[in-house]
């Protein structure tokens, strides 16, 4: 048994799905997280800079003492590999292994769309991933950069039309290829769900990052016999590197509670 916090990490709300759904099946698990608000977006970043910013960002996690490191960002995910952080002294896991593995799980015909930030789609991970599963999974990207800011300024409402008309744009060369499965490789996207769900059509597959992140991660602790032995609800600190009262906002409208007690501005170029 392990009561330290579980740490997360995203480069601004979109690492909260995976806290979602962290605290489904985790509820009596403690939970650090830093929201990077003050460098968002990562995915148009170059890779020696979203490495940086990963390696800030896990070693502030790090200084809460956390069991384990969740990149809940689809970008570090796919720039920043699993093999580069084994000697971290932790746990971790990105979002992109276990998203992947569902789609493959999922799909009947073999074609799988995946939408991401720019650098997502660039480095092809998860096509490598996929076809290293499925050699015969076929696999079509497109980068869906507005998606991001977006997100991040609440234009999230099913009935968005700004949003609805952009996902329109970005959604239609993928639709083309008949796809029955979607990969949200980015975990604000899973905020736009229900606006992607209706441009896609309900014959399409969505796969939520952050839902798969989650059930991994707690298999994860359990098979390392790392899960707390508490029998009360856990405890979540939020930490932003910008505005606290904007993520505030946000973060308690998508959480359904309110945590602008518990968040805090740091220095992340401290770390």
């Amino acid at each position: 048994m392990d009561n330290r916090p579980i740490g997360v990490f995203d480069s601004g709300l979109g690492g909260l799905t995976v806290v979602k759904e962290l605290k489904k099946l985790l509820p009596n698990e403690d939970i650090v997280y830093f929201g990077d608000t003050g460098r968002v977006p990562y995915g148009t970043r170059s890779y020696e800079t979203i490495k940086a910013y990963a390696n800030q960002d896990m070693a502030f996690l790090k200084s809460k003492n956390v069991k384990m490191i969740v990149a809940a960002c689809g970008t570090v995910s796919s720039v920043f590999s699993m093999e580069e952080n084994t000697d971290f002294g932790v746990l971790y896991t990105g979002v992109l292994m276990p998203a992947a593995i569902k789609a493959c799980q999922v799909t009947k015909n073999n074609k799988i769309g995946v939408i991401g930030t720019s650098a997502t789609v660039k480095s092809g991970s998860y096509e490598k991933m996929m076809r290293g599963i499925n050699k015969d999974i076929s696999v079509y990207q497109n980068a869906c950069p507005l998606f991001v800011p977006l997100v991040e300024n609440g234009y999230t409402n099913k009935d968005n039309q700004v949003t609805k008309l952009v996902a329109q744009d970005y959604l239609k060369p993928i639709i083309e290829k008949d796809v029955d499965t979607l990969i949200l490789g980015c975990t604000h996207f899973p905020l736009i769900r229900d606006i992607i769900s209706q441009v896609m059509g309900n014959s399409v597959t969505l796969v939520n990052p952050g839902e798969q992140t989650a059930i991994y991660t707690a298999n994860l602790l359990k098979q390392n016999d790392m899960l707390c032995d508490c029998d009360k609800g856990g405890n979540y600190e939020f930490f932003v590197s910008d505005s606290v009262e904007s993520f505030s906002q946000y973060a308690s409208e998508f959480m359904g509670e309110s945590v602008q007690t518990s968040v805090h501005k740091i220095d992340i170029n401290s770390y």
